[in-house]
């Protein structure tokens, strides 16, 4: 049995190669953190600050009304549906403190989208921001039993406790409404009954996270994660980067994703450290809270870092505190990542990590990055490179499928016994997560993705799977058949589109913008197609089956010539 060590010669300076995971749950971060440093800042929100004994406070008020109130048992789902705010992880704490598993879902989803994440994890309880709430409500007290129960409503105005100068939109500013409905729980009167909670019983083994990723199934699928799961990359994180309680970091990328999860939240947590927290991307407001509040750290995706960059009011603003920024989910085009060295003095740190990893299997050395790279295996991470189809070992710069076995690797897919033994490979004796990814390492260990195995499109660093769309296309009632590729897009990356055979009686009287349309209606706005293109007829493999891959080449020629 072999370890996968090349790189170790470029191992960061002063870092163990190998940590020890805390055999503890994911919690217990926050209540040491607010014992060490009640008074201090955990969270900013545009301005406002609510300090570590706060949090702990609310934390365990919250968990108190979900197990007495709401009935949450060790074990149980429960929903988390709110963009970037001081709810999302006072609930996100308050379900582990309940010793529940967080269902993040990503609040760009519709109801229908809903449905499934509801159903398949059985969750009866949620957290949801007031406005998704037309998202929601249709879910709740549902006949029969399904459906939600219980939804505990927040308003991000109730942590807006301090005037601000900065640009705060509109809808955060809506103060708390009460809709009336039997199942709603308004989150100003959960935390004011101050229930106090069972004693906490979730261990480093038991679920944290359950996050979905989609597949080719066309459904997304539930990955289990655990407390020690998460705590190996937080942990990671933590002596990866060589910070300490002093760390402010800029929450932009989303927290209901892996990477914003453990970036914005759960590692400055682990720290002590702060949350500077924006609900909604804004440069401006991102270049003055860097400067007013001294923020160390940003991690962004490519196309918010291209973005701050491009700002002609860029110079105004004080990057002198920034010490690390980075990102992952898209490769930073060379270009731009020139004019960050140019800009602002520093390298953009590259990951490479997938939501069955837990986020980061792989992190550029700061000292020594390298550009378009995913960087070198993570803390007692093991990646190899195997042939997809002979699952022959391959050697440096020969491409083929990553495989990783390390303490982030995930469960499995909740309840879904087959997708789960399709996804590991037993090889050298260990159990190997097939991520599904086509790369190579060169031969200093460090390792670059060339393409996906699986069909998959990564819009802006959303990762949209055309099965998925096509499903709830076909719902359209003008639409006979439809296949869904990527086509490039100049600030995405990728995007997608639809090509789409109309039923014989609606050809000639629906146009291409009519079904862009119903399908921002109807699915999260990086799912909808961006392009439709209307086609006689579509290429069959001889099983019958969409010849989706001729297409996806036709469409990259296209591009090329």
């Amino acid at each position: 049995m072999s370890f996968f060590d090349r790189h170790f010669a470029h191992w960061p300076p002063g870092v163990p190669k190998t940590l020890s995971v805390p055999r503890t749950s994911l919690y217990y971060n926050l209540e040491v953190s607010a014992r060490r440093y009640p008074d201090k800042a955990a969270i900013l929100y545009y301005g406002s600050a609510l300090t570590y004994g706060r949090l702990e406070r609310e934390v365990v008020a919250l968990a108190g009304y979900l197990q007495q109130r709401c009935g949450v048992k060790r074990g149980d789902r429960v929903l988390l549906y709110a963009q970037n705010c001081p709810q999302f992880i006072i609930g996100y704490y308050a379900i582990l403190r309940a010793d529940g598993v967080v269902v993040p879902v990503n609040p760009m989803n519709k109801s229908g989208e809903l449905a499934h994440y509801i159903g398949d994890s059985d969750a009866r309880v949620a957290i949801a921001a007031q406005e998704l709430y037309q998202e929601i409500e249709p879910h709740l007290g549902k006949p029969g039993g399904k459906g939600l129960a219980h939804c505990v409503l927040a308003a991000y105005s109730d942590y807006l406790r301090d005037d601000t100068d900065l640009k705060v939109p509109d809808f955060v500013r809506l103060p708390q409404f009460d809709p009336g409905h039997p199942g709603i729980l308004l989150w100003k009167d959960a935390i004011a009954a101050d229930i106090v909670p069972r004693a906490a019983e979730a261990g480093a083994d038991d679920l944290a996270v359950l996050p979905y990723t989609s597949g080719t199934t066309g459904h997304p699928k539930g990955c289990m994660l655990t407390h020690s799961n998460l705590l190996a990359t937080s942990t990671g994180g933590c002596a990866w980067s060589q910070t300490s309680s002093e760390a402010v970091v800029l929450g932009v990328l989303p927290m209901f994703h892996l990477t914003g999860m453990q970036a914005n939240m759960n590692i400055p947590i682990q720290l002590g450290g702060t949350s500077v927290l924006m609900t909604r991307w804004d440069r401006d407001t991102a270049g003055e809270m860097i400067q007013r509040h001294k923020v160390t750290s940003v991690t962004g995706i490519t196309t918010m870092i291209v973005d701050l960059l491009a700002n002609p009011d860029f110079g105004r603003y004080d990057w002198s505190s920034l010490v690390r920024i980075g990102g992952g989910g898209a490769s930073m085009p060379e270009a731009v990542a020139s004019k960050i060295e140019d800009t602002l003095g520093m390298p953009f740190i590259e990951g490479y990590g997938l939501t069955e990893t837990s986020a980061p299997s792989h992190s550029n050395p700061i000292h020594r990055p390298k550009r378009q790279c995913a960087g070198i295996p993570f803390f007692d991470t093991d990646s190899r490179v195997i042939d997809p189809a002979s699952f022959k070992e391959l050697g440096p710069n020969e491409v083929g499928e990553i495989i990783t076995h390390g303490p982030q690797v995930f469960r499995g897919y909740w309840k879904q016994e087959k997708a789960t033994a399709e996804a590991f490979i037993e090889h050298d004796g260990k159990r190997f997560f097939r991520t599904g990814d086509l790369g190579y390492y060169d031969e200093e260990g460090y390792f670059f993705i060339t393409d996906r195995l699986k069909r998959m499109i990564n819009c802006s660093g959303f990762k949209v799977w055309p099965a998925e769309v096509e499903a709830m296309l076909y719902a359209h009632p003008d639409i006979q058949e439809a296949c869904v590729i990527a086509a490039k897009d100049p600030h995405r990356g990728e995007t997608v589109k639809a090509l789409v055979v109309l039923k014989p009686a609606a050809r000639g009287k629906t146009d291409a913008g009519a079904i862009v349309a119903w399908a921002r209606e109807k699915m999260a706005a990086f799912k909808a197609p961006r392009m439709v293109e209307f086609v006689e007829s579509l290429p069959k493999t001889a099983t019958g089956k969409i010849f989706w891959k001729k297409l996806q080449e036709e469409e990259n020629k296209k591009t090329a010539s």
